[in-house]
């Protein structure tokens, strides 16, 4: 399925009253994952901006430990203090990569910002080395953006 194609279901997610913020949150982590070939992990991280940590949220994939991320530290972490979109061809070549799996070759972080305040991020793993384009960047923008109205 194409980005394109995936955008209204993304927004047929956010926007079913049934469902609980988590419940969005697992919906679009899942619509990702099968829909996306080279999405391999999908998931979010949320900012407590008291104590400088991530807090994994809703995510599909492997089960990770890395369940609470300092700022800085990882991808996730550097996204978290850089407010700016992170792609990794390769993580081996990353010197501050936190190694969740040996399977995870790349990665992709889009920080969440709500009324401009980083709040957490999209977080994706791919087994595929550089796979993500400019259009895997503007697409995860758009699932935040429309993330960001629950907030």
């Amino acid at each position: 399925m194409t980005f394109q194609e995936l955008q209204p279901k993304v927004s047929e997610i956010i926007s079913d009253a049934q469902l609980s913020r988590d419940e969005k949150l697992q919906g679009i982590c899942q619509l990702l994952n099968e829909n996306i070939a080279h999405y391999n992990w999908v998931g979010f991280y949320f900012a407590n901006h008291e104590d400088k940590t991530l807090h994994l949220g809703p995510y599909v994939g492997a089960p990770t430990d890395h369940t609470v991320i300092p700022f800085g530290k990882g991808i996730c972490g550097q996204v978290a203090e850089s407010n700016a979109n992170f792609v990794v061809p390769d993580v081996a070549a990353q010197d501050n990569y936190i190694a969740c799996s040996f399977t995870v070759k790349s990665e992709i972080v889009v920080p969440l910002f709500v009324n401009g305040i980083n709040i957490g991020q999209i977080d994706i793993d791919s087994h595929v080395l550089d796979p993500f384009t400019a259009e895997d960047e503007r697409f995860l923008e758009f699932v935040n953006s429309e993330i960001a109205t629950l907030y």
